[in-house]
């Protein structure tokens, strides 16, 4: 039985949303020149009227704003922050994103922010099938990321119970006690979990768990189709971040579905200049979408998320939604070059997660390159389950075969020598990442 959390809105036919979209981008642009510093300054040097936003089209007309652009017009580089778009009278919580990159960004969010937030994943919870009466384990942070608080707020609306854990390393009682229906938690959190649970001789695929949200980071296909395998149960998908992107993966698992009536997502090329054509992979580029007379503290238009998909259709689900849907997004900053052609990290871990490699791996893996501009080596380690016993000639086989199988540029370097592939094999906890704190950083460019 399929379900909704607001069908009227998530089953409106197309013609509709797409008039309701465009609605929406009138009044958010309106919105954006009367509240937000940063764009009433844009507007008014670039000799822009608002008014001249009818559509989603005319947004190219607009800035792209980058996290750079966002710094730029905060303190220490301004004396206020350009980007909040409300008085603080009607600022709820204040965020920063993890600063990795740098200064961290603000974000400023009311308590309408944090509704149309939670409105968001109370969509993809439901549309997972999650309900009145599910207890769910968060294993995210709950700090200056919203993405915990998020999810428990969507919580309450649809009457789930959340045990708020925060990190994945919670004891094994806490799912023998309440006997929890779900799990949310990035692929290798939950492959971890299921592997102390046997330990402590609890069988995962008997559990209370009934299906498992993966999102934090993006994962190749073989990976959720292994922790299927270990769980024996649904892993959907989901992804989000601070500025309020959101979109889940329904039952049918045919793309991630957008929520566009709050949230434009337009792709662009690599330049930045213009949009790419249905089918091919571009950059995320955002905007908040306002209902009319709606308010928000941290307006962005036009906000590139330096993350990369493809739209998959904008034709309705099988599921009967009818908002476009994505492939999961990969992050830019996760892509490398040889030769000038591109791999990312979620390509790396296709070929670990080969299942006939599984039997001797347990999924965990880094992998490093190295050289120059000539000449490239990549080095993929792989943690095993017994290093002697392992089969490390078929993973290599394998691995090989799967990584090169779609990129006939890279295949032609390997085959020319100007590319190199090697592998290295580890007892439990034998790679690098283990000794370093934070999240694991699974491709590193050591050139």
């Amino acid at each position: 039985m399929v379900s909704y959390f607001r069908e009227d809105i998530e089953t409106l036919p197309r013609d509709e949303l797409d008039g309701l979209v465009d609605e929406r981008i009138r009044y958010t642009v309106k919105y954006a020149y009367e509240n937000s510093p940063y764009y009433r300054k844009w507007f008014d040097r670039n000799g822009v009227n608002y008014y001249d936003v009818h559509n989603h089209e005319d947004l190219r007309e607009l800035p792209i704003i980058s996290g750079g652009v966002i710094r730029e017009n905060q303190p220490p580089e301004t004396n206020d922050f350009e980007f909040k778009s409300t008085s603080w009278g009607n600022v709820f919580t204040i965020h920063e994103t993890s600063g990795t990159s740098g200064i961290p960004k603000s974000f400023f969010l009311t308590w309408d922010d944090w509704k149309a937030y939670a409105e968001k994943y109370a969509r993809a919870f439901v549309s997972q099938n999650f309900g009145a009466g599910d207890k769910v384990v968060v294993c995210a942070s709950y700090g200056m990321n919203v993405g915990a608080n998020t999810m428990t707020l969507a919580a309450q609306k649809i009457g789930m119970t959340i045990i708020p854990e925060g990190k994945c390393t919670f004891p094994v009682r806490i799912i023998k006690n309440y006997k929890p229906t779900g799990i949310v938690g990035s692929v290798f959190k939950l492959l971890r979990l299921a592997r102390r649970m046997e330990s402590e001789g609890m069988n995962p695929k008997e559990s209370s768990i009934k299906r498992l949200i993966a999102g934090g980071e993006s994962f190749s296909e073989e990976s959720r189709t292994f922790l299927e395998e270990v769980w024996n149960i649904p892993v959907y998908n989901t992804y989000g971040s601070t500025e309020g992107t959101m979109c889940g993966e329904c039952i049918k698992k045919a793309g991630l579905h957008v929520p566009e009536d709050l949230l434009h997502l337009d792709l662009y090329d690599p330049t930045l200049e213009n949009f790419v054509k249905e089918g091919k992979c571009g950059r995320i580029v955002l905007t908040t979408l306002l209902p009319v007379g709606g308010k928000t503290g941290n307006l962005l238009i036009n906000y590139d998320t330096d993350d990369t998909t493809v739209i998959v259709t904008r034709d309705k689900c099988k599921c009967g939604r009818t908002h476009l849907r994505i492939l999961n997004p990969q992050r830019e900053s996760e892509t490398v070059w040889v030769g000038g052609f591109p791999f990312n990290r979620v390509d790396v871990e296709q070929g670990v997660f080969q299942r006939d490699n599984m039997d001797g791996l347990t999924g965990e893996y880094e992998a490093f390159l190295y050289g120059d501009a000539d000449e490239s080596t990549l080095k993929v380690r792989m943690e095993c389950k017994d290093p002697k016993s392992c089969d490390k000639d078929m993973v290599e086989n394998n691995f090989i075969r799967t990584f090169l199988k779609y990129k006939p540029g890279l295949q032609q370097a390997y085959i020319d020598g100007t590319f190199h592939m090697m592998f290295d094999f580890t007892e439990s906890e034998g790679l690098e990442f283990y000794r370093i704190k934070g999240r694991p950083k699974r491709l590193v460019d050591r050139r």
